[in-house]
């Protein structure tokens, strides 16, 4: 037995030993058990020295999730260093200890469904240490298994992120102060984290919906849609996955404070800040596209009757063999707006008649078309005096008769009535 045992051990197994043949059967069975105890202590330490750089705490709990939830069996010595609650303490105690006002209750309920499922989570919410401090905790809980598959226990790593997180803050007010700039402020966007919390927004989102930004800081995305949208954010931002929603364009119908309602078309990027995925959405007002849309059909007949000049014309594109877009169809106004021949953009398409400013939206719209999703741009087209005249340009994806492939894209560009040199 190559473990020593104290003597207070030693006179413990005395008293219940009925002689010295049984003492020493004790001392040799308990000398076994305590030599085990010690390397898988050791073994232990060494674990969690591996992976303190990387988690502050960890904690490990029973499987029933159900109230009064899931007991904890184990915490280290970092989880007392980051709640300030001993291993004492805690002990048959549930991890709701560490929550209170602040902590949100979304998360704990994606927390809950995902465990139920089986399946490890990642995310942070507000916890409160002893003292009743707040701190930002991050999770990474994972099922432990055993030797059958079956899950016994949940495993949480945990990382104290307040810093980090206000770090991040900081650098969206030095870094990315786009109120300040003339051509950032026409746009209007919001930041936000995997959760969908709001971390900064720009003076053009916040004056669109009528909130201030502390305001903005107590809510989430979601609470600021229709009930018809809220669904669809929401597990947008269950499992944010940056590869199925980068390419995508969101419509939904935001609430202003007023109770008025406006439709926006969500562009949705990402980038990482601090370790963080930060969440960028870029908003296009389609409420407001719209009545520039109806303001300029409006006009049209004014425009005819004074001038008698068309103010629109009709192009449709489709994909050439070789893969690249064509216009195999233009509207005979198309000569009475820019004084133009048809057979200029015919075959060819566009590019030799848009303001070379615009060709790139020009292709991301008809990129977009042809994927299904119909959108609107404002471009300059030639004329055959050398100007350029403004339009806003429509592009309608078109089924055909399959009614699920598309096969051509309609598009209408309407004219805006100033020409630039």
């Amino acid at each position: 037995m190559d473990q020593k045992l104290d003597h207070q051990i030693l006179d413990q197994l005395k008293k219940c030993s009925k002689d010295e043949a049984s003492f020493s059967k004790l001392e040799e069975i308990f000398g076994e058990l305590y030599q085990h105890y010690e390397e898988v202590k050791k073994q232990l330490s060494l674990v969690e020295q591996a992976i303190k750089h990387d988690y502050d705490s960890i904690l490990i709990t029973e499987l029933d999730l159900e109230k009064p939830g899931p007991k904890i069996v184990y915490v280290n010595d970092g989880f007392t260093k980051m709640t300030g609650y001993t291993k004492e303490e805690v002990l048959g105690k549930t991890p709701r200890i560490l929550q209170g006002e602040k902590t949100d209750r979304h998360v704990l309920d994606r927390l809950k469904e995902r465990l139920i499922e089986g399946q490890a989570f990642f995310g942070h919410t507000v916890n409160y240490k002893k003292d009743g401090s707040e701190f930002v905790n991050q999770w990474d809980i994972h099922p432990l298994t055993n030797k059958n598959g079956e899950i016994t226990h949940w495993v949480s790593y945990q990382r104290d992120i307040t810093d980090r997180k206000e770090s991040s803050k900081l650098i969206f007010d030095a870094n990315l102060d786009f109120d300040n700039l003339i051509e950032e402020s026409k746009k209007t966007y919001v930041d936000l984290d995997i959760q969908g919390n709001i971390i900064a927004s720009n003076n053009s989102f916040k004056n669109l919906l009528g909130y201030d930004a502390d305001e903005l800081k107590t809510v989430k995305i979601w609470d600021l849609v229709s009930d018809d949208d809220q669904k669809e954010l929401k597990n947008l931002f269950a499992d944010f996955d940056s590869k199925k929603v980068e390419d995508e364009s969101y419509p939904w119908k935001f609430i202003q404070k007023d109770g008025d309602e406006v439709k926006l078309e969500g562009n949705i990027n990402y980038f990482v800040s601090n370790d963080e995925t930060i969440i960028r959405v870029h908003f296009d007002n389609i409420s407001l596209r719209n009545r520039i849309v109806e303001t300029l059909k409006r006009k049209k007949s004014e425009f005819e009757d004074i001038v008698g000049k068309k103010d629109e014309f009709s192009l449709r594109f489709v994909i050439t063999e070789d893969g690249e877009t064509g216009c195999k169809f233009v509207s005979d106004s198309f000569k009475s707006v820019t004084g133009l021949d048809p057979d200029t953009i015919l075959g060819n398409g566009v590019k030799d008649v848009i303001h070379a400013d615009d060709l790139s939206d020009i292709e991301k719209a008809l990129e977009k078309a042809f994927n299904g999703t119909p959108s609107s741009i404002s471009c300059k087209y030639k004329t055959s005096e050398g100007d350029y005249i403004s339009v806003i340009q429509s592009f309608k994806p078109d089924y055909g008769s399959s009614g699920e492939v598309v096969e051509s894209v309609k598009s209408v560009a309407v004219i805006e009535l100033e020409v630039e040199n």
